[in-house]
């Protein structure tokens, strides 16, 4: 996975000792932090990818009064949630620093006895929702929609942060790590391996995900895996539809686009994935890292397709609401520059509870013992940062 974009340092020096940053965002090597992060910006992301919209306005406003209070260089950093109508989770914050990454150890503290967990909804909810949705496709123009599940955890005592980032960058070194401070007491953690757009000048590249399989300790078994990955038509199919909505978005802002005819195999720790190197040449005036990922988001990697009708029915089978999961996560710069990944792969943790995520694409294809699997592969990543078995 390439390095992120290295902005100009904040020209104010941070001192050597501070307390835990308030949001944090790794990219490759590289590590942003930002404290003193201020009064949140909580508008709803509709229309976003507009530059005269409430939110691009409202970001605009609060860089000018960042450098009126001496910032030169202000930056935004923050999370929008799956359902862009509800309130963004941005901030412009007072302090902020660019470093190399350090390699990450796994945490030597482990983390408070667990008291309980649950699926919600438990396995077999679940499955039968998948049946409906493969039901809801017949005869309709609606044809992926992704169902997600929640692993609920109670520990005996608060959950300790610091350990737990640490062992999510021991285990993926390679994915976009980041931390942000909810809206409340909670805080939102994870590690995404899905690029959404980073946008340097008026170069663009997205990098999306969709299509996975399970890994293995086994290399034979592993390298069985991805090569039935790799020739499975239900995966190609549900891949085919997240590039082709990424390049109908993208119409009207590239004056070349660049896309590759089959997807490559990437992998993480847990799971091998079809992916989509995306490569743009923008328009000038270039939208900024902002505006484009409010014109992608939701892909339907998270989402599905038509985006309206999957959105309806997600809503109607799952008995949660998702919030920051699969929205977006990242920062943007005043230039215009930035990156923004899916959240994927993360939870919320509020003192001693933890809310873990995972989802996964369903289409006509679909099996639903197939697909309870694949979320339980995936909340994986999040359990074992935990230090539980998956």
């Amino acid at each position: 996975m390439k390095a992120g974009i290295l902005p100009q340092q904040h020209p104010d020096p941070v001192p050597a000792r501070q307390p835990l940053p308030q949001f944090s965002f790794s990219s490759g090597s590289q590590l942003l932090t930002a404290w003193d992060l201020g009064t949140p910006l909580t508008l709803a992301a509709v229309d976003g990818d507009q530059p005269g919209s409430a939110l691009q306005q409202a970001v605009q406003s609060a860089f000018q009064r960042a450098r009126a209070a001496g910032q030169p260089r202000p930056l935004l950093v923050g999370a929008i949630p799956f359902d862009a109508s509800q309130p963004s989770c941005l901030y412009v914050p007072h302090r902020y620093q660019w470093q190399r990454a350090a390699t990450a150890q796994p945490a030597h503290t482990p983390q408070p006895p667990l008291l309980n967990q649950r699926n919600v909804p438990d396995a077999a909810a679940f499955k039968q929702a998948v049946t409906r949705m493969v039901h809801r496709f017949r005869g309709s123009d609606l044809c992926k929609a992704v169902l997600s599940v929640q692993r609920q955890l109670t520990f005996a005592a608060d959950v300790d942060l610091e350990a737990l980032r640490d062992n999510l960058r021991a285990q993926n070194p390679h994915g976009y790590l980041f931390q942000v401070p909810m809206l409340g007491d909670s805080t939102l953690l994870g590690v995404s391996p899905e690029l959404l757009v980073r946008r340097h000048g008026n170069a663009m590249l997205s990098h999306p995900l969709a299509g996975s399989a399970r890994r293995h300790s086994d290399p034979h078994a592993d390298r069985d895996s991805a090569e039935r990955l790799a020739a499975s038509s239900k995966d190609h199919y549900e891949h085919q539809l997240v590039v082709d909505d990424i390049r109908h978005q993208l119409q009207g802002w590239c004056c070349r686009l660049q896309i590759p005819a089959q997807p490559s195999l990437t992998s993480t720790s847990a799971l091998w994935h079809l992916a989509t190197r995306i490569e743009a040449e923008l328009v000038q005036p270039a939208p900024t890292a902002l505006q484009l990922a409010c014109r992608l988001h939701p892909t339907p990697a998270v989402c599905g397709h038509p985006t309206a009708a999957a959105r309806q029915l997600i809503q109607s089978l799952e008995p949660f609401e998702r919030g920051l999961f699969t929205g977006t996560v990242g920062w943007c710069d005043a230039d215009g520059n930035g990156e923004w990944v899916v959240t994927i792969r993360c939870g919320t943790v509020c003192r001693n509870q933890v809310r873990l995520f995972a989802g996964a694409g369903i289409v006509a294809a679909s099996d639903p013992d197939a697909e309870w699997d694949e979320v339980q592969t995936k909340l994986g990543t999040m359990l074992r940062a935990c230090g539980l078995p998956q």
